[in-house]
């Protein structure tokens, strides 16, 4: 009899796990992927896709991939605007860097959207490609610094630190008090440059930056270090040794 009573509990436990199994292999698995340039161009090609710049409308109007819509991931409204699209097909999501749409991405992930990719590097990189906006052809880079006005800066006895930066970008203005702090306490050995990434496009690629924020030292117009992200205080001493 005990024998007969663990064989019928075995077998109901067995079916209970293969059938949570189930369930589990049933779920709908969201798909939140950064890409890169090369493969967010051949998924354009797919007839039901919906692609998205996250970034500003000024940004925007001077150049975007074709066929897209521009809603700003820092505009009050935009989960308002992402609500309007189809959270069963892809969607490609795209910004300068890649920092702001991949904040966009993990958004549209938790609301729901089944599958979403972010281009990783964003149009800086796509630019950097040579990839095609929305007039056919590559959208030439805004007005700004020249590389040879770069390299005047560059001419002085002291230092000189660079900062890629953009008013939009959360790292580079968290940065931003402490490398005043840092330059203030060396201001006799070094001198700090602001080089805004939206204002100075042609400078970034020509300088093939594409991403920020991106700090360099120079001493008698040579690149002697380089770091590309975030920096807290404590790592930027530790590095630059004057």
């Amino acid at each position: 009899m005990k024998s007969i009573f663990y064989i019928v509990l075995l077998s109901v436990s067995t079916s209970f796990i293969s059938c949570k199994n189930q369930t589990k292999s049933g779920d709908t698995k969201t798909i939140n992927s950064s890409i890169s340039v090369d493969d967010f161009e051949k998924k354009l090609t797919t007839s039901e896709v919906q692609l998205v710049d996250v970034r500003t409308p000024e940004e925007f109007s001077e150049g975007h991939l074709k066929g897209t819509v521009n809603y700003n991931v820092n505009d009050a409204e935009f989960n308002k605007k992402i609500a309007m699209l189809n959270k069963n097909k892809p969607v490609l999501v795209y910004c300068l860097s890649g920092g702001r749409s991949g904040s966009a991405a993990n958004l549209m992930a938790e609301n729901g959207f089944v599958e979403v990719y972010n281009m990783k590097g964003g149009i800086m990189k796509w630019n950097a490609a040579n990839k095609p906006m929305d007039n056919g052809t590559v959208v030439p880079a805004s007005h700004g610094m020249s590389e040879k006005d770069f390299n005047t800066l560059l001419n002085d006895d002291k230092y000189v630190l660079v900062d890629y930066n953009a008013k939009w970008c959360k790292p580079c203005l968290k940065m931003a008090p402490m490398l005043d702090r840092f330059v203030d306490k060396q201001k006799e050995k070094v001198i700090l440059v602001k080089i805004d990434a939206d204002a100075n496009k042609s400078l970034l690629q020509q300088k093939r930056i594409e991403a920020i924020p991106v700090l360099e030292l120079y001493k008698d117009g040579k690149l002697i270090w380089k770091h590309d992200g975030e920096i807290d205080e404590e790592t930027l001493v530790n590095e630059i040794k004057f």
